[in-house]
């Protein structure tokens, strides 16, 4: 124990020691913690019994045994009683003559911790004076006197129930401002209605579940606070009103984010239902993170279905092909069943492409997540789109200027919306038109890539079905299998596809995926010399040039050997290296060997898809670089590892 706790503990004892009333403590356990020298001396009790630690049942012991309480049949009945009623811990207040013939009052209150303390108070002098005032003011009658003498105990035990009183307001004040701090704390919206909707409570959390609506509510309706979300949740509202638990989840049009809302009703013991308990919580990642996991399960179970028919099929179809082919190098076949042959033939080819397609959609897929510079995603997307496009319709792509790097399966927005554009080409079909695509930050929740066409529009039924494997409005040059890859690939992604008509015409088309942001503060790894380890001559001198103009400078190796030849230059901040190299050290190999010798920044490169074993090797110790890869993927590569 220090110094400064040892004197603060001493000036306690001293302080306690000079007031003239009796004062004990109490704990939980019903032992002493702290007792005063007038409490020894007003009880005469030894001084085992005022050590802390001294048990309430042997205090209680000592005094039923020096007559305290006046005669007791039963001792250890007596003992038990007030040992019993101690448990209680309840305020009380009370006057009692004593054995030695002296008034004292017993004032008790129970402390937040458990245990009580107790003030005793010698009141032999006022009872004296109160016997006195009887018996000689004849002229005052005994009512009088004794309604005086009452009052004066009533006094006396409303100060002490006052006192009680204050120190319980002062522990719920504490409690609810821990309550209020608590609930401020979570991340949810936590409130109380009353029967007419109207907030009562509200822990201000309000606005950061639903963008928009106001903090300060208590005392509004909630349809006013609200707007448009109390529409789609009134009726669970009354039903909680009726006596009925509600959760509900559904979305939130303004921000796109999905609330999760708990209704619980406000009733005890079965009596009226008084309100509402609101409970709202932004479950927008854990949906995202269901509809990919659904999506795979989907997948995983179309794959097992009908990875056996694509087999069995793509062996008929061979058949087929191989007959076909055999009857026309026939010479002797009529020359009216040769476009009958070539159109057997036509169509098997035909059901290959769909058998390819269906695979691609049922068959083991994962996202590829990597930083991407979404201007530079769509400038490519152009390039490829436009040569397919005929003159008369023109293709416009608006970005919102804050978007940056994201992370993204840069493979399948691309497919994904190539397949879009092709989509909306057919739609406008041989007239004039335009294609228009937006992207667009939703509430920091999700990116929106909205492509809208000039066309006739869906139809109700496409509508209501384009999403759905086989289904095509192009007749016979139509699989049926366009928007379900996308809507497959969307949805992979912890994403959603919505499907609408223009008010002025024509169709719209909304991808929402996830939006997370490349952070990239406080990460720039700066401009170095970087060993460049690559044995195909074509592919190092490209890689360099985007080194070179990232503004690095390049020292150049063909293989592991070279490579660890050179890593002992002065000045050398990165190596790159691909992962196939010539001789019999791989480049996981080489860069393992540089770790040992304590470099930091060593990259792999590679076109080794990411199924492959030593592919997914390396991704578990090295950041690795897909090829084909721009100049801007390796930037954000050398600034996110450095």
């Amino acid at each position: 124990m220090s110094l400064t706790e040892m004197t603060r503990i001493n000036l306690m004892g001293a302080g306690l020691n000079m007031i003239q009333q009796a004062l004990s403590i109490f704990d939980s356990d019903l032992r002493l913690a702290v007792s005063n020298r007038r409490y020894q001396e007003m009880f005469e009790f030894p001084d085992h019994l005022v050590q802390p630690g001294a048990a309430f049942e042997d205090t209680i012991s000592y005094l039923v045994g020096r007559g305290e309480y006046g005669h007791v049949d039963d001792p250890e009945e007596a003992v038990r009683v007030r040992v019993k009623t101690a448990r209680a811990f309840v305020p009380h207040y009370m006057e009692r003559l004593r054995a030695n013939g002296r008034w004292i009052s017993v004032e008790g209150a129970p402390l937040p911790q458990g245990g009580w303390v107790t003030v005793y108070t010698d009141i032999t002098e006022i009872k004296l004076q109160e016997g006195l005032l009887r018996a000689r003011s004849e002229e005052l009658s005994g009512e009088v006197l004794a309604h005086a003498e009452r009052l004066a105990q009533t006094n006396r035990a409303l100060a002490a129930s006052n006192a009680a009183l204050e120190q319980a307001k002062r522990e719920l004040t504490e409690m609810e401002a821990r309550t209020r701090l608590t609930t401020e704390m979570m991340p949810a919206h936590i409130a109380h209605m009353d029967r007419d909707l109207c907030y009562t409570y509200s822990n201000r959390r309000l606005s950061s579940i639903f963008p928009g609506l106001p903090q300060d509510i208590i005392g509004r309706p909630a349809n006013e606070v609200l707007g448009s979300v109390y529409d789609k949740i009134a009726p669970f509202l009354h039903a909680v009103l009726q006596g009925e638990n509600a959760v509900h989840e559904f979305t939130h049009d303004e921000s796109g984010r999905r609330v999760r809302l708990a209704l619980t009703p406000d009733q005890v013991d079965g009596g009226p239902i008084r309100g509402i308990y609101v409970l709202s919580m932004d479950v927008t990642e854990e949906a995202q993170a269901r509809a990919a996991l659904a999506q795979t399960r989907k997948r995983e179970l179309a794959a097992q279905l009908s990875s056996g028919l694509v087999h069995d099929f793509g062996n008929l179809l061979t058949i087929i092909l191989g007959l076909q082919g055999q009857m026309m190098r026939h010479d002797d076949l009529a020359a009216s069943l040769r476009p009958m042959v070539q159109s057997t033939m036509a169509a098997a080819r035909r059901g290959g492409v769909l058998l390819d397609r269906i695979a691609s959609i049922s068959g083991p897929r994962e996202l590829h997540l990597k930083p991407t510079d979404l201007q530079a995603l769509l400038d490519d997307i152009l390039l490829m789109a436009r040569p397919a496009l005929p003159d008369r319709i023109s293709l416009d792509v608006q970005i919102s200027p804050q978007l940056g790097m994201v992370m993204l399966d840069q493979g399948m927005v691309q497919d994904s919306l190539l397949n879009l554009i092709l989509n909306a080409r057919d739609a406008i079909a041989g007239s004039s038109g335009q294609i228009s695509l937006q992207v667009a930050p939703v509430a920091d929740t999700w990116l929106e890539l909205v492509l809208s066409d000039t066309g006739p529009g869906f139809s109700a039924d496409a509508l209501e079905r384009a999403l759905d494997p086989f289904f095509t409005t192009k007749g016979v040059d139509g699989s049926g299998l366009g928007l379900a890859m996308v809507y497959d690939q969307t949805t992979l992604a912890g994403g959603t596809v919505r499907l609408s008509n223009l008010p002025e015409g024509g169709a719209k088309v909304a991808l929402r995926l996830p939006l997370k942001l490349v952070e990239t503060t406080g990460q720039q790894g700066g401009a170095g010399m970087v060993l460049l380890v690559e044995d195909t001559d074509t592919i190092r001198e490209a890689v360099r040039a985007m080194l070179c103009e990232l503004g690095h400078s390049v020292i150049e190796a063909a293989s592991a050997d070279e490579a660890l030849a050179l890593a002992d230059l002065p000045g050398l901040s990165a190596v790159v290296s691909d992962i196939n190299l010539p001789g019999t050290l791989t480049g996981l190999d080489l860069l393992r060997r540089l770790r040992a010798r304590g470099m930091m920044r060593l990259y792999l490169m590679t076109a080794l898809p990411a199924q492959d074993r030593l592919h997914k090797a390396a991704a578990a110790e090295f950041p690795v670089l897909t090829k084909p890869f721009g100049d801007a993927a390796l930037a954000q590569l050398l600034k996110g590892y450095g």
